[in-house]
């Protein structure tokens, strides 16, 4: 039987384990926080509690009204991916305090059906991206795992690993339509959050994109693993061959945690 979707909510879009992490400065509590402005949704209300702890402050921020205004502008002359309902869907599947790993994309797939607020995943029934292929071939080559077929991650995501884009909405067929519009800087704050938990975590970092976030990670505490992305036009460049499904793996294991389980279902069951 399909589970339940997450009922719709009023939100913007309709080795050893590492040394102690330096003291962070405690996130306001909801209460603490001045109101938000007329007009201005903040995050969905059923997004874990350390999320919405770290990230509620981003919403009285300036740039937060900006955005949810430019993507308010946007659905109502276009389409945009993925759905409201499913924008924050990376946060509501994968609680702050239980990322091991964080896997950055850059934006949505802009194709109809396929965006669902994971990146790499797609929705069952949609045909598999050249990236993900590419993915699920190096999955087979490092872990014997074979592939399936079906796109759909969110049991990795139910496991641990964190699959944030940084621009988290795009326009139907146009790439990187929703770039510097404010999600960037809400992405990052999210990076920061992660980045101060005291456990390990693993940075999954593809592309030259993604790795403009090192600066926002620890790597004395922290793991990060760098490669080419697993598009077809750079995969052959150093993603193939990279092994960060056993590295990570080894990297969770030496501090202590459970590894993560990659093998997916072979019948995908939307969450």
């Amino acid at each position: 039987m399909a589970k339940k979707k997450p009922a719709e909510t009023r939100s913007l879009f309709d080795e050893d384990a590492p040394p102690p992490a330096p003291p962070a400065p405690e996130a306001p509590k909801a209460d603490e926080l001045p109101p938000l402005p007329a007009g201005v949704p903040g995050l969905p209300a059923d997004l874990h509690p350390s999320w919405l702890a770290a990230l509620n402050p981003e919403t009285r921020k300036p740039y937060w009204a900006d955005l949810a205004k430019f993507v308010t502008e946007e659905r109502k002359q276009y389409t945009v991916f993925p759905p409201a309902t499913d924008v924050f869907n990376a946060f509501r599947y994968t609680p702050l305090d239980s990322v091991k790993v964080l896997l950055l994309g850059q934006d949505p797939y802009h194709g109809p059906g396929q965006a669902h607020g994971l990146c790499f995943s797609v929705r069952p029934g949609i045909s598999l991206p050249p990236s993900l292929r590419n993915i699920y071939t190096e999955l087979n080559s490092d872990l014997g795992i074979p592939p399936v077929k079906h796109g759909y991650l969110a049991d990795w995501a139910k496991r641990g690993v964190l699959m944030l884009n940084a621009c988290m909405t795009v326009r139907k067929g146009a790439a990187n339509s929703h770039a510097n519009k404010g999600w960037e800087q809400f992405t990052d704050a999210a990076i920061r959050a992660v980045n101060a938990q005291e456990r390990r975590v693993v940075f999954l970092l593809w592309g030259a994109y993604a790795q403009k976030k090192i600066p926002l990670i620890d790597q004395k505490r922290h793991v990060v693993l760098k490669s080419a992305h697993p598009s077809p036009f750079s995969a052959d460049n150093g993603f193939f061959g990279s092994k960060p499904f056993s590295k990570i793996n080894a990297a969770l294991t030496a501090s202590k945690q459970e590894p993560i389980d990659w093998q997916l279902p072979e019948v995908a069951e939307e969450k």
